[in-house]
């Protein structure tokens, strides 16, 4: 059996076209910290531990179908340049063919800050232009605070974020952060989260 090796290419992350319209800014805050307490030291180890996995579209472009936060802090803090590892060649599909199968592979996510799926058209031509969404913030926030368990499902964060998007108030997320993953971990252990990925709530003797 022949074992390929990933195809490895340096590429302007201001040319990286995400495949999802939001990001939780919260997020690419603390990863822009992060890059900034390492880089003098472990830049380039970094760098090299967190390639990005694109798919080769039409035009050639990279579609970014992971790690949009972190690319977004990266240009942020003044990176140029990163490592995109390609997971697929689409490049010869024309644009509709394109994004069906993008879709069908659950390689994008068109959904706006309200939970509501857009057209491909709407999703943003770079990462620049990503839009925040303060409930994918709080899902995270929420994984870390051991209220769900991570997973492989494609999108999962944002699968936590639209539940909460449903139970809870926007304003409480962007003004009492601390006191929404209070709420959000009460909501985690509840049995309407059971169908959720990583869900790890308490099982009911039967």
């Amino acid at each position: 059996m022949t074992v390929r090796e990933p195809m490895l290419t340096l590429v302007a992350i201001a040319n990286l076209r995400p495949t999802q319209i939001t990001v939780g800014m919260r997020e690419v805050k603390a990863k822009r910290k992060h890059w900034r307490e390492t880089a003098e030291k472990k830049g380039g180890k970094f760098l090299g531990k967190h390639m990005i996995p694109v798919i080769l579209g039409p035009k050639e472009r990279n579609y970014v179908i992971d790690h949009h936060h972190l690319a977004l802090a990266l240009h942020e803090e003044g990176v140029k340049d990163i490592a995109v590892t390609v997971i697929a060649n689409l490049s010869a599909l024309e644009p509709d063919s394109f994004w069906f199968m993008m879709d069908n592979h659950n390689w994008m996510h068109p959904f706006d800050a309200a939970g509501r799926r857009r057209h491909y058209k709407d999703i943003p031509k770079s990462v620049t232009g990503l839009v925040d969404d303060p409930f994918r913030s709080l899902a995270g926030e929420l994984r870390r605070a051991g209220g769900y368990a991570k997973d492989t499902t494609p999108f999962s964060e944002f699968i936590w974020a639209d539940f909460l998007r449903r139970r809870m108030k926007r304003k409480l997320v962007e003004t009492d952060f601390a006191r929404a993953v209070e709420k959000a971990l009460q909501l985690a252990k509840s049995m309407d989260a059971g169908y959720l990925p990583g869900w790890c709530g308490p099982v009911p003797e039967e």
